[in-house]
């Protein structure tokens, strides 16, 4: 708690995370808004296939180019960034809204959707890049624990708004579309909050670059260098290698749990019952995994003191694995609701801890790059993790053999992932963090 205090007293860091807080509260009224419209509508049922085309459609393609944005974080004013880019996400809501409204689910739609969030994920990876500017090195593990929990957790309260705000308004097209419409709102709330930072407050360390119109060859030629010599540069960095590798395999069977999760409660529990009582009990599962998500920000900061944090992140992918078995193989509402808070706990503290390795061990300069690659492994393994199992997952989603596969996924990624890391370097390596933010205690 004393280590909270100390990161809560800083105003910018409180503008930051009050950014993040705002927009994510978006996201999690716009993922509401979208996920009632494709997967609990009344006219249709999803299926395996369709859930994962949809997973992949949404986030493949966008985390492909993500690293291309890490470059030009590193070199554009990361405040700007978050203040242009939240407006940017407004008017593409606005889009889909209008696609939305009109009845129109084809290819249209996920364009708009695909905006939307390619443009979420710029954001997301400035806030991560920042972050250091505005917290001491020897407290991000709390500012980790802190801002990405406290925004996870007010996208699972926009998310359950967001099914208020469509089942007030009929669980129709037109209801879907009001919803995305006010997690546009939240965006704007957002860019609004950036722009009370200073321009050159969050980096990156040096002067930003700016790129006119007949440099754009020339920038694009560097960008693919940078992405070249950032690839190179984290490989050579074991620690941080091993913390995106164990992202990617969490996020891998992660994505075939929430798959399942989906046709579990539209085609095993509720089948044959209205589509919204099954949003309703999903969003319990919601619920859940939120308050997981909450409690690793209490959970992950003291762990920390006491065990390494690729012995943190290890014992979390067993933990997954083991509640993954005992309560996945149920296959009843409250083992799952059960099951969806232990995955938010441990989910979300590997997530802590990989972060703050990235910060860590990263130099300044490097760091818009390791998050834009950060994102492609948490959301490219999300989306294959559900595309790779169609050909063996059932239509009502009950699969206990899959759920077995799954549990002992998690367990050998835990192994890899402690094999890897164990004797990767402390902070620091590789790239100290950077005078500015070891200088925020003192100011």
């Amino acid at each position: 708690m004393h280590d909270l205090r100390i990161v809560w007293a800083e105003r910018d860091f409180r503008r930051l995370l009050s950014t993040r807080m705002i927009s994510q509260t978006g996201d999690g009224i716009f993922t509401a808004g979208l996920g009632t419209y494709v997967f609990f509508n009344a006219s249709t049922f999803p299926d395996p296939l369709r859930g994962a085309a949809a997973f992949a459609v949404l986030y493949g393609p966008y985390s492909l180019i993500g690293p291309f944005a890490g470059v030009f974080i590193d070199r554009w004013s990361r405040r700007q960034i978050l203040t242009y880019s939240a407006l940017l996400r407004s008017v593409f809501v606005a889009l889909t809204a209008g696609l939305m409204a009109s009845g129109n689910l084809g290819v249209p739609l996920y364009v708009a959707v695909l905006l939307v969030l390619g443009v979420n994920r710029f954001f997301l990876s400035s806030l991560s890049a920042a972050l250091p500017h505005v917290v001491a090195g020897d407290k991000l593990v709390m500012g980790n624990s802190v801002s990405p929990t406290a925004g996870g957790t007010l996208a699972a309260i926009g998310g359950i708004v967001g099914l208020g705000v469509n089942a007030a308004t009929g669980d129709t097209e037109a209801g879907a579309a009001i919803t995305l419409l006010v997690a546009g709102a939240c965006y704007v709330a957002a860019s609004l909050v950036a722009r009370t930072m200073q321009r050159d407050l969050l980096g990156p360390a040096g002067e930003p670059s700016q790129v006119a119109a007949g440099q754009v060859l020339a920038e694009l030629r560097a960008v693919a260098a940078g992405l070249v010599t950032g690839v190179s540069y984290i490989v050579r960095r074991r620690g941080a290698a091993a913390a995106l590798g164990a992202t990617g395999g969490n996020r891998f069977f992660y994505g075939i749990l929430f798959l399942m999760s989906i046709l579990l409660y539209r085609n095993f529990f509720y089948r044959g019952i209205k589509p919204s009582i099954a949003e309703t009990h999903y969003g319990y599962l919601i619920v859940a995994v939120a308050t997981g998500y909450f409690c690793a920000a209490l959970v992950t900061p003291p762990l920390t003191r006491r065990l390494t944090k690729p012995a943190c992140i290890t014992l979390m992918l067993a933990a997954s694995a083991a509640a993954t078995g005992l309560f996945g193989e149920t296959f009843g509402q409250i083992p799952y609701i059960i099951m969806g808070f232990c995955l938010g706990l441990a989910g979300q503290a590997v997530a802590i801890c990989a972060t703050t390795i990235l910060q860590e061990q990263l130099a300044d300069d490097y760091r818009g790059r390791a998050f834009s690659y950060y994102d492609m492994m948490f959301n490219i393994t999300f989306a294959a993790g559900a595309l790779i199992c169609v050909p063996f997952m059932p239509l009502s989603g009950r699969s206990p053999i899959l759920i077995a596969v799954i549990a002992v996924g998690y367990a050998l990624v835990a192994v890899v992932h402690w094999t890897a890391g164990r004797h990767s370097a402390g902070p620091g390596a590789g790239g100290a963090i950077p005078s500015d933010a070891a200088q925020v205690s003192s100011s």
